[in-house]
């Protein structure tokens, strides 16, 4: 009686979650305010409102298209998540899951670095400009310092 309860217990919390998710999602789009933040797609957010939009586009349709790719990558991370939970360690288990979460990550990073490649050949000097302006801001203020070489 007991694991039932804790299924049906754990069945409501992540129906909660998945609800909220959802709400949450939905007033973002309905919102539609510039990406803020350092997101790939924050660094078009200072495009002209028409090649913004292009840019957002170009972007989720990526997303859209790697949906079988971003959910295997969450699946991995819950199977990580619940490797930890247990009592007794598998660190070859673990690791397999965390690499599988990491190379769908790439994967999909790769596919957006690509479409974003394929907006700017299309895009004038000035777009392209505010791109770059967009992803300089994402890398952070530069080191005042230039790195030490390693030996």
């Amino acid at each position: 009686m007991s694991t039932a309860r804790n299924l049906l217990i754990a069945s409501v919390v992540l129906n909660v979650f998945l609800a909220g998710a959802l709400a949450g999602g939905a007033v973002w789009i309905k919102r539609g305010k510039p990406a803020q933040g350092y997101s790939l797609e924050a660094a078009g957010g200072r495009l002209p409102d028409e090649q913004r939009t292009l840019f957002r586009k170009a972007l989720r349709d990526v997303r859209q298209e790697s949906r079988d790719i971003i959910r295997e990558g969450q699946q991995a991370r819950r199977e990580a998540a619940d490797l930890l939970r247990r009592p007794v360690l598998d660190t070859a288990a673990l690791a397999a899951a965390l690499e599988r979460a990491r190379n769908a990550d790439v994967t999909v990073r790769t596919r957006l670095e690509q479409r974003i490649i394929e907006f700017a050949g299309a895009a004038s000097a000035e777009d392209r400009s505010l791109l770059a302006e967009g992803l300089s801001r994402r890398a952070g203020p530069q080191p005042s310092t230039p790195p030490k070489k390693s030996s």
